[in-house]
């Protein structure tokens, strides 16, 4: 029998409590977050703003994943976005107030995966198919949209944030 360990998240089987229609979702947010977390290891701090040939930061990239599930678990729950989600939104893309920032946004990610499966845990799959509006134009999606949708941009970003680590890792090396 292989080794789980070593398997992508999706091919290591069921997660427990996770409805079946959600699997999908939750094993690429799962994916995602051992992704970043493996590249983000050690990752230094001063570069964790830089934008290799105007591509986004890491930084960016760190806090929009985080913000990304938190904005489109809102509207899944039928939600409307807070004053302080906007904020969060338009503040991406600019330094955090800490010591140690890739450990604060890094804590900030997974925190946002761990909710993000907890709803997902709770989310009745009879509601699936059920509107949902987004956005201040208020464009119809469904509950099953907006979930897919964030696993779909999670990783699309986790794939440029990696890109991006990796340059600026090579570039400090060379």
């Amino acid at each position: 029998m292989a080794q789980t360990k070593n398997l992508e998240v999706w091919l290591r089987g069921p997660l427990p409590d996770m409805p079946p229609l959600l699997q999908p979702i939750a094993h690429a947010l799962l994916q995602a977050r051992e992704e970043v977390q493996s590249f983000m290891q050690d990752f230094p701090e001063e570069l964790i703003w830089e934008r290799p040939a105007g591509v986004a930061s890491v930084g960016y990239h760190l806090q929009h994943l985080a913000g990304i599930l938190d904005r489109l678990f809102t509207y899944a729950r039928g939600e409307a976005l807070t004053d302080e989600q906007l904020a969060s939104l338009y503040a991406e893309g600019k330094p955090v107030e800490a010591a140690d920032q890739v450990s604060a946004l890094m804590q900030q990610y997974e925190q946002r995966v761990d909710r993000a499966l907890e709803q997902l845990r709770q989310t009745d799959e009879n509601t699936l198919t059920e509107t949902r509006r987004v956005g201040r134009a208020q464009v119809e999606s469904t509950v099953h949209g907006l979930l897919f949708h964030a696993a779909e941009h999670t990783m699309r970003h986790v794939g440029q944030l990696l890109v991006t680590a990796r340059i600026l890792r090579e570039k400090t090396q060379a």
